[in-house]
C-alpha cells in the first residue's frame, strides 16, 4: 500500500529510535533502583525534603503542587502536612478521566480528602477545589531519570508534560542521585525543569 501524502518516514523513524531511547534508559533506570536498599531509599527521601525546604524558591513560594509517590519514587509523602503547616496552599495532582488528564485539585485535610485513584496513585477526592496552574508558585515533579539541563524522562505517559505546558512558575524535578544522567533523550514537547534537587544537590539548570 503506498504511504500517503502526509507521512513521513524520516520523522517516523527519528520518533521511533526516540522511544527506544528513553525505553532503554527507563530500564537501565528502574533496574539500578531495584538494588536500593530500604534504609537507603528512606534516607535519602528525609535528605530531599530537608534540602528541598532550606531552597529560596520553596521558602517564597505561597501555593506548591506536590505530588503523591510511587513505590521507587522518592517518597516526599510527609510534605504535604508539613506545607500546611507552614501556612502554605497545597495541591496535588487528580486524575480527570473524561479528558485523560491531572489537574491540580488543593487539599487541605490530608485524613478526609485523599483517596487511592487512577493507577493506584493517591489523589485529592473529587470534592476538592481545582486550582488553576497560574495560581501556583511551585511545582514538584517526579521522574525517571533527569539531566542537570533540566531533561526529564517520565514513564511514558505524557501527563506531567501536559499538566506543565502552560505552567509559568517553578518546576523542581525530584529524584535520588542515581536518577541524573548525563542526558536524557528528549522531545520539543517534553517540559524542561527550572531545577534538579537530589539528596545531595539541587542545582539550577541553565537557561
Amino acid at each position: 500500500m503506498a504511504r500517503g501524502i502526509f507521512s513521513h518516514p524520516r520523522k517516523d523513524k527519528m520518533n521511533a529510535d526516540l522511544n527506544e531511547q528513553k525505553d532503554a534508559l527507563r530500564k537501565k533506570i528502574r533496574a539500578a533502583l531495584k538494588s536500593f536498599p530500604a534504609e537507603k531509599r528512606a534516607a535519602d527521601s528525609r535528605k530531599v525534603c530537608e534540602l528541598l525546604r532550606q531552597q529560596p524558591f520553596w521558602k517564597r513560594a505561597a501555593a506548591v503542587l506536590l505530588f503523591a509517590p510511587l513505590p521507587g519514587e522518592v517518597n516526599i509523602w510527609p510534605l504535604p502536612e508539613a506545607t500546611l503547616a507552614e501556612g502554605k496552599i497545597v495541591a496535588l495532582p487528580r486524575f480527570d478521566p473524561v479528558g485523560s488528564n491531572y489537574a491540580a485539585r488543593r487539599v487541605q485535610n490530608l485524613q478526609s480528602e485523599i483517596v487511592t485513584g487512577q493507577f493506584d496513585i493517591r489523589e485529592p477526592v473529587s470534592g476538592c477545589a481545582e486550582i488553576p496552574l497560574n495560581k501556583l508558585d511551585l511545582v514538584l515533579v517526579p521522574g525517571v531519570a533527569f539531566d542537570m539541563r533540566g531533561r526529564r524522562l517520565g514513564r511514558g505517559g505524557g501527563f506531567y508534560d501536559r499538566l506543565l505546558e502552560m505552567f509559568s512558575g517553578v518546576k523542581c524535578g525530584i529524584a535520588f542521585d542515581e536518577q541524573v544522567v548525563d542526558e536524557v533523550p528528549t522531545a520539543l514537547s517534553d517540559v524542561r525543569m527550572d531545577f534538579i534537587l537530589t539528596p545531595t544537590c539541587c542545582v539550577r539548570v541553565a537557561g
